[in-house]
């Protein structure tokens, strides 16, 4: 718990000086003041932080309710995606996409279709952004931009972008590809870093019980992941496909959290930044924000982004009696967004953020669009709480509110830059130029804005981790995500093409559907046929007095399969780093007994 301040700013090192000195929330002018307290037979000490057994991340005892393995997932007839590994190009029920790495920021996602139709021309992370607050000189003025350690690339720089483990960051049955990067004038590979697979969900995409059938639809997915890690920080990064024709990105994070000394000392704030998690040890309080890129052409290039509110109102009907002449009820008001501008997420979800293509439109009339909103994860995507950061000064402005709606431009091409890190206050790359109130209504006068517009939008997370942080952070509870959903983008829902399910029919005589009637009648009937021609597999099965037919949309299994070992409990033994080392980033630092917070 010891804090000195160095004076390095000349390129010299004999020219570099020690000053004042902290510890224990005392300032010392210099060494020879701390020096002197020290001797001071009334000096308080602070009780070491000392690594030990309570940082390890496993257990390797023995207990009675894990004497089982987990279910697993299998795939026993192989992907259902094509893949082309020498293009980088995936297709899935009616999604196209190419992806690529780059060293700074990992995987990015090119000209996302979607039924034939451009959704997404670009899709990638700009920065990833940790900033902490704590009343010592560390963690009073920590933050990290992780982009410029390498959240692509793999080598002893604190980032990383290692190679997957199987059965365990993705399925067994998942593809992995290798990435590249280019690095003094030789090109590196790291294997399997990259995996993409399919997934059933333990919920379903849609179900409904009528009065004489029920009918279920499996929630299959797919999923393009990888795992950076940035020193003490592992980010799971993930695209997730759903047969909606929905996109979802999603960022969760673990590994060892950034922490302070507890001194226990009545004359300091600690525990107004966190929380004492072990014997001489606090948590900080922190934000993650990580900034992505999201280039829409929705339908096409020509796209305007609207807020279309959900608002309350007091209105009269024509049926409506004299007892009650008003009704309280709500509507739909929208608001287009006209300029550039950075929006967060409303409250009480009270306002969806709508992408559509005025030009483009389904076949009620209706314009076809993408509503972007928060996801899956930990309720809302937060921003930075600091207002103005001391720290960050212009470096990381893109943070402050939820998403930005910009002008697409050939010479703005990204948010952020690794270089950033190094010169906060007159940023590379500094996004308030870019995020300059330019009109964004194409065809209006005296603008050159063509209807090609870009959003910026943050995932993350408040952190204030506790006790249940130790040994790491869970994943389940730091998790964020976005969501792009189709939003009048077909004429129905594009799923029911694509979904596996089964209507069980009742008895009776109508179907689950709110017109016609679905005669049951002789099983020997092993298939029949819907009224748009669809053939459904029969097959009956006794229930009680009656008879219950369980009809099939899509392929079943008919038969029992083997599985191998190796679909169940990958081999390990193949599995490599291809790093020389690994910073040993744990609770004491970087390495074991270092003397700062990890």
């Amino acid at each position: 718990g010891i804090y000195a301040k160095v004076d390095a700013t000349s390129a010299y090192i004999a020219d570099w000086t020690v000053g004042q000195w902290y510890y224990n929330g005392v300032m010392y002018a210099d060494e020879r003041e701390f020096r002197a307290a020290l001797d001071d037979p009334d000096f308080v000490r602070t009780p070491p932080n000392i690594d030990g057994s309570w940082t390890d991340t496993e257990d390797f005892g023995d207990y009675p309710d894990r004497d089982l393995p987990p279910p697993v997932s299998v795939q026993p007839y192989g992907p259902r995606y094509k893949l082309d590994r020498k293009e980088n190009f995936v297709s899935w029920f009616g999604f196209e996409f190419y992806l690529t790495t780059a060293q700074a920021t990992g995987i990015s996602l090119f000209d996302i279709r979607f039924k034939g139709e451009r959704v997404i021309y670009e899709l990638g992370l700009q920065e990833a952004m940790a900033h902490y607050a704590g009343d010592d000189p560390m963690q009073g003025g920590l933050e990290f931009m992780d982009s410029f350690f390498g959240m692509g690339k793999s080598e002893y720089t604190h980032g990383y972008m290692f190679e997957l483990v199987p059965g365990y960051d993705c399925p067994a049955y998942a593809d992995y590809l290798d990435t590249e990067w280019h690095q003094a004038y030789k090109t590196h590979k790291m294997p399997n870093s990259v995996c993409i697979f399919e997934y059933t969900a333990d919920y379903l995409l849609s179900r409904h019980t009528a009065q004489y059938s029920v009918t279920a639809s499996r929630n299959t997915f797919l999923t393009v992941r990888s795992v950076s890690t940035v020193g003490n920080y592992d980010y799971t990064i993930e695209y997730v496909f759903y047969m909606d024709g929905t996109l979802e990105v999603k960022v969760r994070a673990s590994g060892f959290i950034f922490a302070a000394f507890y001194t226990a000392n009545n004359t300091k704030s600690e525990d107004e930044y966190g929380h004492r998690i072990h014997d001489a040890l606090s948590s900080s309080i922190h934000d993650h924000v990580l900034n992505w890129k999201v280039d829409l052409d929705v339908a096409g290039p020509t796209n305007d982004m609207v807020r279309l509110a959900i608002e309350p109102m007091t209105k009269t009907y024509e049926w409506d009696q004299p007892e009650q002449p008003k009704r309280n009820t709500m509507h739909l008001v929208e608001y287009p967004v006209t300029e550039e501008t950075g929006l967060d997420w409303p409250s009480n979800s009270g306002e969806f953020y709508i992408v559509y293509n005025s030009d483009e439109k389904n076949a009620w009339g209706e314009r076809k669009g993408y509503r972007i909103t928060s996801g899956t994860g930990m309720g809302s995507t937060p921003h930075l709480t600091i207002l103005n950061s001391t720290t960050l000064g212009d470096s990381a402005r893109w943070a402050e509110h939820d998403l930005w709606v910009l002008k697409q431009k050939d010479t703005e091409p990204r948010s952020a830059d690794p270089l950033d890190y190094f010169s906060p206050y007159d940023p590379l790359v500094d996004f308030t130029k870019m995020a300059d109130h330019e009109s964004l209504e194409h065809g209006a006068p005296d603008t050159e804005y063509d209807g090609d517009l870009v959003v910026y939008f943050n995932l993350g997370a408040h952190h204030v981790p506790h006790s249940g942080d130790v040994p790491n952070t869970l994943m389940h509870t730091s998790s964020s995500s976005v969501m792009f959903i189709p939003h009048n983008f077909a004429d129905r829902d594009p799923s029911r093409q694509s979904v596996q399910g089964v209507r069980l029919q009742l008895q009776g005589k109508k179907s689950g559907g709110f017109a016609g009637e679905w005669f049951v009648g002789d099983e020997s009937k092993s298939l029949q046929q819907e009224p748009n021609g669809d053939l459904l597999r029969a097959r009956s099965e006794g229930k009680g007095n009656g008879e219950t037919t369980a009809r099939y949309f899509g392929a079943t299994y008919e038969k029992g399969v083997k599985v191998p070992l190796e679909a169940l409990e990958p081999d390990m033994s193949g599995y490599v780093s291809h790093i020389d080392a690994v910073a040993g980033v744990n609770f004491t630092g970087f390495g074991r007994g270092e003397a700062f917070g990890g």
